[in-house]
């Protein structure tokens, strides 16, 4: 398992990906404008993989760009499918290599993206790149999708729902979070249950009303685009699925619960360098160093008066 995380790593793990295919690639798009990457697919079919783009219908962006490149891939060989309008809007962005490796992207194909905090997830494991596989199959040909019992594969708005539910009520210690609306009121109110069992819980991000006790910053250094959790150090989700109703019940959203100790630490890392640019830390950190200043002095004048 491989944790991508951007803008450190920019486009360099996407396109040796694409370089090492043999037999196939198939490709959510969303958005995308990046030149290097088109290439990079083109000079893949030319080698004789078979690569089929799943597109969008509509994005925030507007059709246009996307039916251009949908042109320009059918021109050169490629398999093209539209997504359908059974939602709203078809927001999840993955790559499946030789239908044995799956990526999972919280960002999108674009140079923007790639300037924004976000994160990807690299996995061989077999039941979440099978399920990958049947998903894609079944949106390029506009069916219904059925998902089977996995523990990693995240779908909205199949089990998406319940799935970051159970993440979310399983926090022991600590869970935190890059989501820019978190507003779902079951979400919110699981959220506070942890809070009030003593989880720490961080959000990068905005929330709703209902979270006005939750310790939230905006993200100091970078834009965010991505929807992550890190749970208890030992669990982590990265995915295009915010908590909120949209997303989680009215679109196509793809993500991934993982469990690799190396990626969760490499997260959990990730997190906390970012949150210590915030204010909130600052303060916590200058409240944290009263606290033991008035500690050492209540300590003191305790053993001055033993001592007399």
């Amino acid at each position: 398992m491989e944790l991508i995380v951007q803008p450190d790593d920019g486009l360099k793990p996407v396109l040796d990906v694409i370089e090492s295919a043999q037999k196939s690639i198939d490709i959510m798009i969303f958005r995308f404008d990046l030149k290097s990457m088109e290439k990079a697919l083109l000079a893949a079919r030319e080698r004789g993989v078979v690569v089929r783009a799943l597109i969008a219908h509509q994005g925030s962006q507007g059709e246009k760009g996307l039916r251009q490149l949908e042109l320009r891939m059918l021109e050169k060989g490629m398999m093209v499918a539209r997504t359908g309008d059974a939602f709203t809007r078809y927001h999840g962005k993955m790559m499946i290599i030789d239908r044995e490796e799956l990526h999972v992207y919280g960002f999108n194909f674009t140079a923007l993206d790639l300037k924004s905090r976000s994160f990807g997830i690299v996995t061989k494991e077999r039941r979440a790149v099978s399920e990958a596989i049947r998903l894609f199959e079944a949106d390029t040909l506009r069916q219904e999708f059925e998902p089977e019992a996995d523990e990693h594969f995240v779908v909205s708005p199949e089990n998406a729902r319940e799935m970051l539910a159970i993440f979310i009520k399983r926090a022991k210690k600590q869970l935190l979070i890059y989501d820019p609306k978190v507003t779902d009121l079951q979400m919110l109110r699981l959220i506070n249950q942890r809070i009030k069992a003593g989880v720490d819980v961080r959000i990068f991000g905005k929330v709703g009303k209902r979270g006005n006790a939750m310790r939230v910053q905006k993200l100091p250094t970078h834009r965010l685009h991505v929807r992550a959790m890190i749970r208890d150090g030992d669990t982590a989700f990265v995915g295009s699925q915010s908590l909120r109703a949209l997303e989680l019940d009215g679109r196509r959203e793809v993500g991934l619960i993982v469990k690799e100790p190396k990626a969760v630490k490499h997260m959990l890392e990730v997190f906390e360098s970012d949150w210590s640019y915030t204010d909130l830390a600052a303060k916590e950190a200058k409240e944290a160093k009263k606290e033991l200043k008035e500690k050492k002095a209540e300590e003191e004048l305790a053993e001055a008066a033993a001592a007399r």
